[in-house]
């Protein structure tokens, strides 16, 4: 494996941003920015040999700070939803800044995704760091986290979180990486295949009402693989409140520190396809509903709607004011270990 370090850029204040390129035998390659433990870009062939960049991205470095998809990176302290900012641990209530109607979305408008992590090579791996400070964006305890990435010779992307804190806390982590096999145009005629039988509906404003609902019999259903535009308009409330699909899937068969497949992705011109695995117990779709206006991506492509999906491997939304959800909560004395798997096949 062959690791390249190169100056990328400058943050507003100044920061050196380093980009990662991860090449392996075949050629086939990843590349990583340390604005937000980003993944940058992934070239990986179709059924003729021809690599593609499949990841939604941006060539400036300086584009990745406050861009609304959160393209490629690592959100936090929390990622997803928090309703209204508020959360209560061991009885005491924390306030988050709001930046998404009335809640607070991964982690606020300065969360781990807008700060430049320290990183660095580790044998065959790239390693990321950032350290939050106690009370930073509200949250409770001092926290360390690392993203290790590790690129394999069968072009299998690993990574694997790590944090550990000094008071009580809570953490969801993920990446938020948006995809499409063949490189541009819509991905609405990707095919997905889901492990879920159940979703968590919301409210309006995309936080769950509680309990998780059975898929079957509605436009949710990805058990049996469906393109992603087959009822993406249809008349379906979870479909309408977030003008597509922004939904978390409750994965089956979930085992905390488990690997389980989770999602199966397919385009069918290029013959690329996607096996994404993951500890974590839910998975989070997002099919692009508000790409327009984002960053330029290279060559000065314009992103539009639907253009990529984002397969989120994460806790459940607003989890810290759901008791019956898997837990988020991390003490002092213990890890948090989660991973996620990407595996690039071509079929």
């Amino acid at each position: 494996m062959e690791i390249k370090k190169t100056l990328w850029g400058k943050s507003p204040c100044g920061q050196d941003i380093w980009k990662y390129t991860m090449i392996n035998a075949s050629g086939a390659y990843v590349e990583l920015g340390s604005v937000g433990a980003a993944i940058v870009g992934v070239y990986v062939p179709d059924k003729d040999g021809k690599l593609t960049n499949v990841v939604l991205s941006y060539p400036d470095a300086a584009a990745y700070f406050g861009d609304g998809p959160c393209a490629g990176k690592c959100p936090g302290r929390y990622a997803n939803r928090i309703a209204r900012g508020h959360f209560t641990l061991d009885g005491k209530e924390y306030t988050l800044p709001i930046n998404n109607a009335e809640n607070h979305l991964h982690g606020g408008p300065d969360g781990f995704q807008n700060k430049v992590w320290e990183s660095r090579i580790v044998d065959d791996a790239v390693e990321f760091m950032y350290f939050s400070e106690d009370g930073e964006a509200g949250y409770p305890g001092n926290l360390k986290v690392v993203a290790h990435y590790v690129w394999t010779e069968a072009n299998e992307l690993e990574l694997s979180f790590t944090a550990e804190c000094d008071a009580a806390t809570v953490v969801n982590l993920t990446n938020h990486v948006y995809f499409n096999l063949k490189g541009e145009g819509s991905a609405l005629d990707h095919v997905l295949k889901l492990n879920a039988s159940e979703y968590l509906p919301t409210h309006p404003d995309l936080i769950p009402v509680g309990d998780s609902e059975p898929v079957a019999g509605t436009p949710m259903d990805f058990v049996n693989a469906k393109p992603l535009g087959r009822d993406i308009k249809a008349p379906f409330p979870a479909l309408e409140y977030g003008k597509g699909y922004d939904n978390c899937f409750v994965i089956d068969g979930y085992v905390p520190g488990q690997l389980q497949l989770a999602a199966e992705l397919c385009e069918e011109t290029s013959g690329r396809a996607l096996e994404v695995y993951t500890t974590q117990p839910g998975v989070q779709v997002y099919t692009g509903n508000w790409l327009e206006g984002c960053p330029a991506g290279p060559g000065g492509r314009v992103w539009h709607d639907y253009d990529a999906v984002a397969i989120e491997c994460q806790h459940y939304p607003d989890s810290p004011n759901h008791p019956d959800y898997p837990s988020t909560v991390l003490r002092p004395g213990e890890v948090f270990a989660e991973s996620i798997i990407w595996a690039f096949k071509v079929k």
